[in-house]
C-alpha cells in the first residue's frame, strides 16, 4: 500500500530500485536531496545479483530510462516490477513480439517526458508495479499523461499490479504466482490485450 498512501504527500520524492546497483545509486541521491521528504522502496528477500558500484552517483530526480527496444508495445516498470518487465519481455519475444522495457526509478515525480515517449510510440504502454493499483504507480502515470494532455480518447494503458484485497504472509515468490505478479501471467495478459486491440482471437 505504500505507494499509494505515500504519493499523495506534498512535495515528497517517491523512488524503487530495480536491483542492488540502483539501490546504491538512488540511497546516495536520496543523501544530497534538500528539497523535501524522500521515501526509497525497495523488497525483503534477496537481491538480484548484480554487482555493486564502486562509486556511489546520485541520479536526476524524476528520471527513468529505457532498458531495452522494441516495437507495439512498452512495459513501464517501477522497482521490482522492472524485472517482471523484463521477464515478460523475453517471454514476448520468444513469441515474436519484441517490445520496449523502461525503468521508471520513480513514482513521484513521474518522468512525464518519458511516459509520453512511451505511449506515443507504441500501440499499448504496460505498467508494472508490486503493489495496489488503486492510487499507485499505474494510476501516477495515467494521471500525468491526462495531466500533460497526451494520449487524449485513444490512450491505451494496462495496469499490472496486486490486486484489491489483502494478500497473506509468504515468501515473495509464492506470493507473485498467487496473485499473478509473473513473468509468464504478465505476458499472457499484454498478448491477451494486444490480440484484442488486433480484433485477433486469443488460442
Amino acid at each position: 500500500f505504500d505507494i499509494a498512501y505515500l504519493r499523495c504527500l506534498p512535495n515528497i520524492v517517491l523512488m524503487a530500485p530495480r536491483d542492488e546497483a540502483m539501490l546504491v545509486h538512488m540511497l546516495r541521491a536520496a543523501l544530497v536531496y534538500d528539497d523535501g521528504p524522500v521515501a526509497l522502496r525497495y523488497p525483503r528477500g534477496e537481491g538480484t545479483g548484480v554487482p555493486l558500484p564502486t562509486r556511489p552517483e546520485p541520479i536526476e530526480i524524476g528520471t527513468g530510462e529505457i532498458l531495452r527496444e522494441g516495437e507495439r508495445v512498452a512495459l513501464l516498470g517501477y522497482g521490482t516490477g522492472v524485472g517482471k518487465a523484463l521477464e515478460a519481455a523475453d517471454i514476448l519475444a520468444e513469441h515474436g513480439l519484441s517490445v520496449t522495457v523502461a525503468d521508471a526509478r520513480f513514482a513521484k515525480p513521474i518522468d512525464v517526458g518519458l511516459a509520453a515517449q512511451l505511449a506515443a510510440e507504441h500501440e499499448l504502454l504496460v505498467t508494472v508495479e508490486e503493489g495496489v493499483l488503486a492510487g499507485g504507480f499505474g494510476s501516477a502515470v495515467w494521471e500525468s499523461l491526462s495531466d500533460a494532455g497526451v494520449g487524449a480518447g485513444g490512450l491505451r494503458i494496462l495496469r499490472v499490479g496486486l490486486p484489491d484485497r489483502y494478500v497473506t504472509h509468504g515468501a515473495p515468490k509464492l506470493l507473485h504466482e498467487e496473485v499473478g505478479f509473473t513473468g509468464k501471467r504478465i505476458a499472457e495478459r499484454i498478448e491477451s490485450a494486444v490480440a484484442e486491440y488486433s480484433g485477433v482471437p486469443t488460442v
